[in-house]
């Protein structure tokens, strides 16, 4: 395979995704360069790059989400391309078209496409348009509260309030009668103008017991598309996942519908000429009929676990396609699955209460099971605020099956040891454990029926908590 030559690839992110980008810009041997702030100077992602830049400021608008300055950055360092990882920028379309202008390649998908796909109302249209089926609602936002009550009589209670620009569970109300619609409805709009800085709505059909399935695509620039199986979702708090796997345990074996959904996310990513990597959402009742729900022009949290199964480098494939590269897939037969893959996301939050809990973590260690793998931040010293999403890590097994793949896991949150932050462990430890997660028998009302929270062991035994200190402890002075 002929190299291209070497470019000086910005990663304009922070956390595990800018290291994961980094090794892949060194496997292709191109020139990593990375960003760092006064809020952290030791950034762990900064030992996988070649190179260091500073971003002034201290906080995300100041920074990470300030095109002025970044622009002037690629301008000053003559930077060939700049990968967004997810958040911040990602899915800014703006800030793509300004680094076209100035001629530095954009690692994602083309502004068009991000525009479009990043608008629901504009996406359900586009849906529409290419026969993908949609939930049943309002085509575009809605005017006024009267004409959410007609829609909403029209598609049957319940229904759901949702900010046309949201994402992360923001901007989001489930109304059971015409009351909740008239109490939630200025709310949402409030909510959403505050987040997205666009307070339009969408009314939708509320699916009860949903599943939350999405399709891997991705594309390159000469028109090629192909997807790579699916991934559930469907393990969520406040609407955000927490822990996702593929293949999806509800499809199972049920080939013709893992055909037909793969299938209607490509023809929805060839309608917007989609060219890099993203997600096609959907949402699937309990009778396995499924509806379009959003498309995120960006790599995901949750891709390693299509890694696993596929064993394709998804950021690795996302840099080709933008450097016009050929990405080795000769047809989408030649991608195949094979096993099982479960990740976790370790956040730093309550596990009771499931909110964000900063903090400085004072240590940390792990004793793994073969396999594992744990992309994260984490380095004694580091300091989760507010500021920032207080995921700190994903931990990402994968097995011969489901059932290898969650003992697995099992193992790996044991051995998972940190210290000074207050995580998400506990919580879960015992969703891993919960009989309906064993069987595959859930939705994405899992937490609110099966209550994890409640179930985490109050009684903690001090002995083993020294026993976990004491090894951090020796492994610190590297006995």
């Amino acid at each position: 395979m002929k190299l291209s030559k070497k470019k000086r690839i910005l990663i304009i992110n922070r956390g595990e995704i800018a290291s994961r980008i980094a090794k892949a810009v060194r496997e292709l041997e191109h020139i990593a360069v990375g960003v760092w702030t006064d809020n952290e100077i030791n950034a762990p992602h900064l030992q996988f790059c070649h190179e260091w830049l500073k971003l002034e400021g201290s906080n995300n608008a100041e920074t990470y989400l300030n095109i002025s300055q970044i622009l002037n950055l690629v301008k000053k360092e003559k930077i060939d391309a700049v990968h967004p990882g997810y958040g911040f920028l990602a899915e800014n379309a703006e800030f793509a078209e300004e680094l076209e202008k100035i001629g530095t390649i954009f690692i994602g998908p083309n502004p068009t496409a991000i525009r479009m796909m990043g608008d629901k109302a504009i996406s359900k249209k586009k849906a529409l348009e290419s026969k993908v089926p949609v939930v049943p609602g309002s085509v575009g936002a809605v005017d006024d509260l009267e004409e959410a009550f007609r829609v909403s009589e029209e598609v049957g209670y319940p229904i759901l309030l949702k900010a046309v620009a949201g994402g992360g569970g923001k901007g989001m109300r489930a109304c059971f009668n015409k009351e909740d619609v008239e109490k939630n409805f200025d709310v949402v709009q409030r909510e959403s103008l505050a987040a997205f800085g666009n307070k339009d709505l969408l009314v939708e059909k509320l699916i009860l017991n949903p599943r939350h399935i999405e399709i891997q695509v991705l594309g390159d620039k000469k028109g090629n598309l192909y997807h790579f199986f699916e991934r559930e979702c469907s393990i969520q708090r406040r609407h955000q996942k927490i822990v996702e796997e593929a293949p999806s345990p509800f499809i199972g074996e049920d080939e013709k519908l893992r055909e037909k959904i793969c299938e209607t996310a490509i023809r929805l990513a060839k309608e917007v000429n989609y060219d890099s990597a993203g997600t096609v959402e959907f949402i699937m009742g309990e009778d396995k009929s499924f509806y379009f729900l959003e498309m995120n022009t960006r790599i995901q949290v949750e891709h390693p676990v299509t890694e696993e199964i596929t064993g394709i480098d998804l950021i690795v494939c996302m840099i080709q396609s933008a450097l016009e590269e050929d990405l080795g897939i000769p047809n989408q037969e030649w991608i195949r699955r094979s096993g099982h893959a479960i990740e976790c996301r370790i956040c730093a939050e309550d596990p009771v209460t499931m909110l964000p809990a900063p903090g400085k973590l004072t240590g940390f260690d792990t004793c793994f099971p073969q396999g594992t793998r744990f992309d994260n931040c984490l380095y004694p010293g580091l300091v989760v605020t507010p500021d920032f999403d207080p995921m700190v890590g994903k931990l990402i097994v994968e097995g011969i099956n489901r059932d290898v793949a969650m003992r697995k896991m099992r193992a790996a949150l044991e051995g998972l040891l940190i210290e000074g932050l207050k995580t998400n462990v506990p919580l879960l430890k015992v969703i891993l454990r919960n009989e309906a997660f064993s069987k595959g028998n859930y939705s994405t009302n899992f937490i609110e029926k099966e209550k994890p929270q409640n179930q985490i062991d109050k009684d903690i035994n001090i002995q083993d908590i020294f026993k976990k200190l004491a090894i951090i402890e020796a492994r610190k002075i590297g006995l």
